[in-house]
């Protein structure tokens, strides 16, 4: 089964989703991207994912181009922008879905006000991931 979590930048909400599905099921190909790709991966995200020990460091944005004539079981869209320019995909998608998030990385603040808001979200991504696959891929 292939799955694809798409967002704006690729540097947060995408990059958690597509560690936590890897996690869940090894036999699940999973790729993540952004309509509008990040320089790099948001550094506050590798820091949180490392304190539950994934470790993002080498992860890179990508372009949803890359994808867009490939087949997908799934196209998960993980932030509002996303879901209203996701593209016409040429490749086989059977099942298109929005499970939105918060961005962290728009928080200001203290440090520790925009770390709460990081750690607020990668719990939530792998809460909702969870369910979904549950639900979802392994029925």
């Amino acid at each position: 089964m292939k799955v694809l979590i798409l967002c704006t930048g690729n540097s947060c909400r995408s990059q958690m989703a597509e560690a936590f599905l890897k996690s869940f099921d090894p036999l699940l190909e999973v790729f993540s991207a952004g309509t509008s790709p990040a320089g790099t991966v948001h550094p506050k995200t590798i820091q949180v994912m490392k304190e539950i020990g994934f470790d993002l460091s080498g992860s890179v944005p990508k372009a949803i181009d890359k994808f867009l004539h490939t087949d997908f079981d799934y196209v998960i869209t993980v932030c509002d922008h996303a879901r209203e320019v996701c593209p016409v995909f040429t490749g086989r998608s059977i099942k298109k879905i929005h499970i939105g998030f918060d961005d962290p990385a728009a928080v200001t603040g203290s440090e520790e006000k925009v770390l709460e808001s990081f750690r607020r979200v990668r719990d939530e991504i792998r809460k909702r991931l969870l369910i979904f696959y549950k639900s979802s891929i392994r029925k």
